[in-house]
């Protein structure tokens, strides 16, 4: 059975590396017109771009900070205004920033962390919800992570405790915008092969994960995007307030 997205409108929030561009080239090949962001990875943005156009494909970068809510309104009007509308949004951005304990953890640490990746879901989704409720049709799928079921790695708890709150307010969005034809979703990500885990865990670390996950390797971002793929699609219609997990049998343990 063949997935597409064809005339699809997706927004790709950090979808200029890593798991992000997987989830954007993904999108591109099954069809859709993606508009994906990016804050730093400006090199990465045009790659994806360039990589997406030469296999036929339609996409447009855009920079964007999403702890601020005008930028995550400027992001969805500008793909209001390029495509019409948007039928799909992945809220992909976020990061550890940098591991702590907690009694180490200073304020802004903490808050820094819980506005990158939970404050800048709600406002990403907040931006896109009128058009998705004009439409009365819409797929959302938000970005969580094995470390919110499991409490993550050492020095992690704030990246932990703001990525949970991600899957709360997933299922909470779930319940409230359910009944107006729009499908909020989650997929939490183990360890996948990615800049995050080169910059944040030792080659000794990500052999003792693998050694422990059942299926004995590294996640790629192709393994992710195929879940978002799913998610936005039409196969899984009648799916919405679920988390799928995409760590190789990692959160069985």
């Amino acid at each position: 059975m063949d997935v597409s997205l064809e005339g699809q409108v997706a927004i790709v929030t950090g979808g200029a590396s890593g798991i992000g561009r997987g989830i954007s080239e993904a999108f591109a090949k099954c069809g859709a017109s993606v508009v994906l962001t990016y804050y730093s990875s400006d090199q990465g943005a045009s790659d994806t771009v360039a990589g997406i156009e030469r296999l036929g494909g339609t996409a447009l970068a855009m920079q964007a900070d999403f702890t601020r809510e005008d930028e995550a309104t400027r992001v969805v009007n500008m793909a209001r205004d390029r495509f019409g509308k948007v039928d799909i949004l992945v809220a992909n951005s976020g990061g550890l920033l940098q591991r702590s304990s907690v009694v180490d953890c200073s304020l802004d640490l903490w808050n820094t962390a819980l506005a990158v990746n939970l404050t800048s879901t709600f406002l990403i989704c907040r931006a896109v919800l009128p058009l998705m409720l004009e439409a009365g049709s819409g797929s959302i799928i938000t970005m969580s992570s094995l470390a919110a079921h499991d409490g993550g790695g050492a020095g992690s708890t704030h990246y932990s405790v703001a990525k949970a709150g991600v899957h709360t307010f997933t299922k909470a969005l779930a319940k409230e915008v359910g009944p107006f034809g729009i499908r909020v979703n989650s997929i939490a990500p183990g360890l996948i092969a990615t800049r995050f885990h080169d910059q944040f865990n030792t080659a000794d670390g990500r052999a003792a994960v693998v050694e422990r996950t059942p299926l004995r390797r590294e996640g790629v971002p192709a393994d992710v995007a195929g879940a978002a793929t799913f998610l936005a699609s039409s196969l899984s219609g009648f799916v919405t307030g679920e988390l799928i997990e995409v760590n190789g049998g990692q959160g069985l343990y």
